[in-house]
């Protein structure tokens, strides 16, 4: 009888972890209509729809090249327009609200994030004329941004803590569950990078307690086309933009990728 309420117990946490795991990956931020208007004094914001007809949100800041941004899992990306133009001065940058995040509507998840992505590059390309595209990809944003680099002709990668795979950093996490057969968003960047040959900008924190820089690594090491390594030394995992050697590092490589 002990064993079977053991078990009972053991299948109990696993399909809670199952059912909750988009609540542990992503933490949407959304935006009143007010602030977002607010905020629309002093930055374009554009809407566009998704293929499932979703109406998606970004911020516009002109510029060249155009970076496209990818945020973390719990950030509303406004707050980008303040130290974004002042830590790249002319450069370009196009803030994406994720599904639920900003003023974006509907609900995240792998799939959905990453079409919205190449839809936002395709919109930056043929709408807003972009000659040279960046991708930035911060935390779990790295993994969109290689998603956008492997299916589109980006001129340059720039990846903030990013991770090989979410599978991975769930394992070191949790590594008493079969992450691997439950995770339905494995982000799955290390398969894709030894196929991509843009220049990567890779900036790291050296003291990164949710992604360890081990993770960093592995992808950077699976990474084909020219690529430069950058350790915050200091920084942890939400502290690498009080370093001055972030945006020091994001300028030279916006001005000389390869």
């Amino acid at each position: 009888m002990g064993w079977v309420l053991v078990l009972g117990a053991v299948l109990a946490v696993l399909l809670t972890m199952y059912l909750v795991q988009e609540q542990l990956i992503f933490h949407p931020q959304a935006m009143p209509e007010l602030t977002r208007a607010r905020i629309a004094e002093r930055a374009e914001s554009h809407f566009i729809d998704a293929a499932d007809g979703t109406r998606l949100h970004a911020w516009h800041l002109k510029g060249s090249p155009l970076v496209i941004y990818f945020g973390g899992n719990a950030e509303e990306v406004s707050w980008m327009l303040g130290p974004a133009p002042r830590g790249a001065p002319g450069t370009g940058w196009l803030l994406v609200d994720y599904r639920g995040y900003g003023s974006s509507a509907g609900a995240p998840s792998e799939e959905a994030l990453t079409a919205d992505a190449m839809r936002w590059y395709d919109y930056a390309k043929d709408k807003l004329g972009a000659q040279r595209v960046v991708v930035l990809g911060r935390s779990l944003g790295s993994g969109v941004a290689v998603q956008v680099a492997s299916a589109r002709a980006v001129d340059g990668v720039v990846l903030v803590a990013p991770y090989d795979s979410l599978t991975n950093v769930a394992r070191h996490h949790y590594p008493y569950l079969p992450v691997s057969w439950m995770l339905k968003h494995p982000f799955d960047s290390i398969g894709r990078a030894p196929a991509i040959s843009a220049p990567l900008l890779c900036l790291v924190a050296e003291r990164d307690e949710v992604i360890p820089v081990v993770h960093s690594k592995r992808l950077y090491d699976a990474w084909k086309g020219p690529k430069r390594w950058a350790e915050l030394r200091g920084a942890g995992h939400n502290s690498t933009d009080d370093t001055p050697e972030l945006w020091q590092a994001i300028r030279e490589f916006l001005v000389r990728p390869h």
